[in-house]
């Protein structure tokens, strides 16, 4: 059996593994990660993961590459015993990195990812898994708990000779982007449930919230703009105090991040992050975190905001109202500062909205506060409305939707499609939002 090239301490932000290189026959090198004792162990957590420059280092939404392979790092390193297996040569399934992004090119046409490889002549998978093999035998593994949702994987190496007690689950919440994508490993390669179960079921680890999402379909001037929030049952998102920790329940909060993670980008006004201070990443559910918008026309932004830290990229909306000098600081913080015109005093939002598509936001989830979502509400902006509701009854607070100018119900606001969902002890509210009527007559 080929000995390990070179064995290194690795410190990862999940823990520090023994990193093994083995240099293979076959010309690839393959890189094992082992935390823990292993050697002649049994029902160790594995995870084959195939190479994919563009999900793994790049971060593209286009797969669920990457989101799995930082997730399977976490789930070993918890375990404090386990091996990743990064499997070079299994780049696009097997068929190379250019022939992957060529690949693409056809998806974008309409195919799926099966058919773009054969329009290309090529197999749906190429993969062999006779040098992971090798590599579980090298490091003295006897049995394996395989960390997937792929039974081709899972075939392939019992048939190179690998004992695999059980299968654990690798699901990850779907982005709009990649969603296509999940559904066709799951209903053409018959991957289990790639996305997690879906949302009628009780929410586990990752959760399928596309449904809740509606049509991903932006207009050709903004992103879609889907709004979110918690309240109580009698409308409240916060006490008279401002107090808004927490409305919901945690599986309704896990629910809110998998919808974070299947949208471009997560939107709130500065008043939310001084009054809250939120990361506005994807934490609960294993998912990419979107890009965070902050509406701020004079950059009242506090410099140590939690939005401002490096777990997600930041687009700071503004106006010339602001201090340049302050802008350039954000700059040079790696924090995006877009300029745009003002609006009674505010951000001007349909030009925001305008400047965020221009730079590929085609999803928007909106989280607040009250001023951001009654203004895009006034302004005909809004999609789709997603509320939770949570069975408490708070009295005196703040609500989601100040006040419209609304004085007839004939010119209300209308909601269609809806969608009820018991998450936890909250139930789960989503409409479409109208497109707003003409003006009644005079």
């Amino acid at each position: 059996m080929t000995s390990a090239a070179v064995s290194v301490r690795l410190p990862t932000p999940y823990g520090v593994f023994d990193a093994h290189a083995f240099e293979r026959p076959s010309g690839f090198v393959y890189v094992a990660l082992v935390i823990g004792d292993v050697r002649d162990a049994d029902g160790v957590l594995v995870r084959v993961h195939s190479e994919c420059l563009t999900g793994d280092v790049l971060g593209s939404l286009r797969c669920d590459c990457g989101v799995q392979l930082r997730q399977s790092l976490r789930m070993i390193a918890a375990e404090r015993q386990g091996v990743l297996i990064y499997a070079t040569g299994h780049e696009g399934r097997g068929i190379g990195l250019v022939n992957k992004l060529r690949a693409y090119l056809q998806q974008d046409a309409g195919a799926d990812t099966v058919d773009a490889n054969h329009a290309l002549g090529l197999p749906a998978d190429l993969r062999r898994y006779d040098d992971a093999a090798a590599v579980i035998a090298t490091l003295g593994v006897r049995s394996i708990r395989l960390l997937t949702n792929n039974p081709h994987k899972v075939r392939s190496l019992r048939a190179v000779g690998v004992v695999i007690d059980n299968v654990v689950p690798l699901a990850t919440a779907p982005h709009h982007r990649n969603a296509g994508y999940l559904s066709t490993k799951a209903t053409r390669m018959a991957h289990r449930q790639p996305a997690g179960p879906p949302l009628e079921v009780t929410p586990g680890v990752a959760v399928d919230v596309l449904g809740l999402l509606g049509s991903t379909r932006p207009p050709d001037d903004r992103p879609k703009v889907v709004l979110k929030y918690a309240q109580s049952l009698d409308g409240r998102i916060s006490t008279a105090t401002g107090d808004a920790r927490w409305i919901s329940g945690e599986p309704e909060r896990r629910v809110s991040h998998a919808l974070r993670a299947s949208c471009d980008g997560v939107l709130v006004g500065v008043g939310t992050v001084r009054q809250d201070d939120p990361q506005l990443t994807v934490r609960m559910v294993p998912g990419a975190s979107p890009t965070r918008v902050v509406l701020d026309s004079t950059l009242r932004l506090p410099p140590d905001a939690r939005v401002l830290d490096d777990d997600a990229t930041t687009i700071i909306v503004t106006t010339e109202r602001s201090d340049p000098e302050r802008r350039a600081e954000l700059r040079r913080r790696g924090v995006a500062v877009e300029v745009v015109g003002t609006e009674h005093g505010r951000v001007a939002l349909a030009e925001a909205l305008g400047r965020l598509r221009s730079l590929g936001l085609e999803v928007l989830m909106v989280e607040g506060g009250a001023e951001v979502i009654t203004g895009l509400l006034q302004a005909g902006l809004v999609d789709r409305l997603v509320v939770a509701v949570a069975p408490m009854v708070i009295g005196s607070g703040t609500s989601a939707v100040e006040a419209l100018g609304i004085t007839r119900i004939a010119d209300a606001i209308r909601l269609s499609n809806r969608s009820i969902v018991p998450v936890g002890d909250d139930v789960l509210l989503a409409w479409d939002v109208a497109p707003n009527a003409p003006p009644p007559p005079m």
